[in-house]
């Protein structure tokens, strides 16, 4: 079973999240943020990954703590459960379209984390939710996950639009590289041997 279950708890939050890699998209979420309780929905249903999130932040501050954390542990426990990713496919990209925007996002489960987040808002907020918070939790869940996520919108007018084509382009993408391929044969995919440093 490639599941994990990472607890997390600071000053600022308490988080619990857990996630099957290879389940049905099954999403129990309650960030006390409604927007992003939608992305990461979205995210399980489109991914296939069943992910359960339950975090208690300090939201009479802001959203910055709660959604950075949220994406902390949701990295680290996708890490977790990847084990010795012996057998994965490796390596997606997708271009998601939602109405107006298309976004492409191009994913390698390499163990060396990197971000490329080339996303513009129209919007500073959707809703109570800072859009600024988008690229917080892609750089937290990259930089935990130990992946190479590039995420590029080409083109899009609604905030709300190219939030979701980012997260549902990266659920699509996740859960392409993290299959098993038969051909693999339970192999790390890398000449060296081994993914990571």
């Amino acid at each position: 079973m490639r599941t994990a279950t990472i607890t997390r708890k600071t000053k600022e939050t308490d988080i619990a999240v857990s996630v099957n890699l290879d389940g049905t998209g099954v999403s129990q979420v309650a960030t006390g943020i409604g927007f992003f309780d939608h992305m990461l929905d979205l995210l399980a249903r489109h991914s296939r990954i069943d992910i359960t999130v339950k975090a208690d932040g300090d939201l009479h501050v802001d959203h910055h703590h709660t959604t950075e954390d949220v994406g902390i542990a949701l990295g680290q426990a996708v890490k977790q459960a990847l084990g010795t990713m012996a057998g994965i496919t490796r390596y997606a990209g997708v271009h998601m379209p939602m109405d107006e925007t298309l976004t492409r996002v191009v994913i390698d489960i390499s163990g060396r984390p990197v971000l490329v987040f080339k996303v513009d808002f129209p919007r500073d907020k959707i809703g109570e939710f800072d859009t600024e918070l988008v690229r917080e939790w892609f750089n937290a869940f990259a930089m935990n996950a130990g992946i190479t996520l590039h995420v590029e919108t080409l083109y899009g007018e609604n905030s709300h639009h190219i939030s979701e084509s980012c997260f549902k382009g990266l659920a699509r993408a996740l859960r392409a590289a993290v299959a098993i391929d038969p051909r693999n044969a339970g192999e790390v995919p890398s000449t060296k041997g081994q993914l990571g440093g």
